[in-house]
């Protein structure tokens, strides 16, 4: 078995500027603080009560789940944001839900938007909402650009 069901998680956004889309992305990742790690893309569940943490340093080259948003675009000028957003259930033995949007936008329309479809997940779900949160970050695109918004889920 590789993972086991995580018991934390955290917040993380990054951006960069970089040679290639690929080094923007990696600038990216490395100004969240996870570019040091291999991540693993999961789809968008929190486990039942794991808790939420302040971001931790990470064991560098360990595989690491997260969700993740991410954008990277080579035109000057634009304004590129991504972001998350986790909606928890009232019921604490069910799972959360998390969300992920990135689009040429301010990060506030950005993040409203990823806000609304975590709502309307869990409705689908049937599952009251305790509380949402999100994160987002913008950036404006000098040559190549990225932005960078995750849940790390973590043990």
């Amino acid at each position: 078995m590789i993972f086991k069901t995580p018991t934390t998680h955290f917040y993380v956004t990054g951006s960069s500027e970089g040679y290639t889309s690929l080094n923007a992305f990696d600038g990216a990742l490395l100004d969240a603080g996870i570019g040091n790690t291999n991540l693993v893309k999961m789809s968008s569940i929190v486990p039942p009560k794991c808790k939420l943490i302040e971001p931790v340093k990470l064991p560098q080259g360990n595989l690491i789940p997260v969700a993740y948003a991410s954008i990277v675009v080579a035109e000057p000028g634009i304004t590129i944001s991504a972001a998350v957003a986790a909606a928890y259930p009232e019921d604490e033995e069910m799972a959360g839900l998390i969300m992920e949007y990135s689009a040429p936008a301010r990060k506030g329309k950005v993040e409203e938007h990823v806000r609304l479809m975590a709502e309307k997940g869990m409705e689908m779900r049937g599952q009251k909402i305790k509380e949402i949160r999100s994160v987002s970050i913008e950036h404006e695109v000098q040559s190549i650009g990225a932005a960078f918004a995750a849940v790390v889920l973590w043990d």
